[in-house]
């Protein structure tokens, strides 16, 4: 049987398996057995059309099945063929030092509005947090931007990170404190408090413990091949955990 190589980025789909065996006798067979066994990795290496997407390259004993006759090329028992891609414009870096001063504002202003019963001061972070997930940016990020990075008191911590599940963590976040503030006005105390006590929650589990169950949570997702969610846990990374 023909075998093919996954290199470590795919491997998150393969359970971590670093060569498959697959059947076929031309490279469209074995790729269809292979996609078959890990549907997950279709997106990531074909287009609409079932074509293969220009950032992805197949090499059959070194020599690029573009060269050859494509998908057609014929494979015979022991053949191996390695991918060589970039997952959905590969892993990015990311700022934590920005991420954990957006959590402690996070974390820091619900207090305020729990302990003063400040509905609006709630509601001002909910705002702020939708608006930095519409941005595409931290909600509180302008304080290390403008503030605690040109200080010095705060120095970077840039990571092998994806920011998209981040910005899914804090829409999430600001979906949840929404419904608190909505229950609070409605009088719904209880309720609205403890929706605002999750996200305090969420927000300390990230910044204390590293472990954000907003971006496992977008990772599970992507596993399940949800539309739109693209993106891939760093290399070496349980999903949610705080890349080192």
């Amino acid at each position: 049987m023909p075998t093919i190589k996954i290199p470590s980025p795919l491997r998150y789909y393969t359970n971590s398996l670093a060569e498959v065996q697959v059947r076929g006798e031309t490279v469209t067979e074995a790729m269809d057995d292979f996609i078959a066994q890990y549907p997950a990795l279709r997106q990531h290496l074909f287009n609409g059309k079932g074509e293969l997407r220009p950032f992805v390259n197949l090499y059959l004993d070194k020599e690029d099945i573009r060269h050859l006759h494509g998908l057609d090329t014929p494979l015979k028992e022991g053949d191996r063929l390695m991918i060589v891609p970039s997952i959905a414009g590969g892993t990015g870096e990311v700022d934590h030092s920005a991420l954990r001063t957006n959590q402690t504002f996070i974390i820091g202003l619900n207090l305020v509005a729990f302990i003063l019963d400040a509905t609006w001061l709630a509601a001002l972070v909910a705002f702020l947090m939708a608006v930095g997930t519409a941005l595409k940016i931290p909600a509180f990020g302008f304080i290390y931007r403008r503030g605690l990075k040109p200080l010095g008191w705060v120095k970077p911590d840039l990571r092998k990170d994806n920011p998209e599940p981040h910005r899914f963590a804090q829409g999430f976040g600001a979906v949840v404190l929404v419904g608190g503030v909505l229950a609070l006005s409605a009088g719904a105390t209880a309720l609205g408090w403890a929706l605002v006590w999750l996200v305090i929650a969420l927000a300390a589990l990230n910044l204390f413990a590293g472990f954000c169950a907003g971006c496992a949570v977008y990772y599970w997702l992507n596993r399940l091949d949800v539309p739109g969610f693209v993106k891939a846990p760093p290399e070496g990374t349980f999903p949610g955990m705080r890349p080192k």
